[in-house]
């Protein structure tokens, strides 16, 4: 059963991460020179925090809905964080690759209420899985800003 169980958070860490990759592909390919030549706000971070700053925000939610489902295995929960995890993983096309600025705000606002949804869902259940959504609901609220800021600016 161990075996079993870190087999379910290798696949799900795994499969958290996948948005990001391809993000992260987006990101390189499409970002420069269009986001060089945007107006960003005062308070927009430098490129080298996004990525420390996510993989902790990935490695938190992965184990976080892995406790849950360990614990219960609900489908349902899986399939949210799943279908949550598909928005996450377009913002990076939305606003790099496409250069849609309005719609990545849009975008970002759909995850903000996946990530009530899911930290609502286990609060009841496991209330170290709700806590280890905090720092992602923040750092969405910090992006949903600053995505919002640019669009004024721009």
């Amino acid at each position: 059963m161990t075996k079993n169980k870190y087999l379910s958070l290798f696949l799900l860490l795994l499969i958290t991460f996948i948005p990001s990759i391809i993000g992260g592909l987006i990101t390189a390919s499409f970002k420069e020179p269009w986001y060089s030549e945007i107006i960003l706000p005062s308070f927009n971070p430098p490129s080298w925090v996004f990525a420390p700053v996510w993989t902790t925000l990935y490695i938190m939610m992965a184990i976080a809905v892995w406790k849950i489902w360990i614990n219960s295995f609900d489908f349902k929960i899986l399939k949210l964080y799943f279908i949550h995890l598909f928005f996450n993983g377009t913002w990076s096309i939305i606003f790099f690759g496409f250069h849609q600025i309005a719609f990545a705000l849009i975008n970002l606002f759909i995850i903000l209420i996946f990530i009530v949804l899911l930290m609502k869902r286990y609060f009841s259940r496991d209330k170290i899985s709700f806590y280890l959504m905090v720092p992602y609901l923040v750092w969405s609220g910090y992006a949903f800003i600053l995505n919002s800021s640019i669009l004024v600016l721009n």
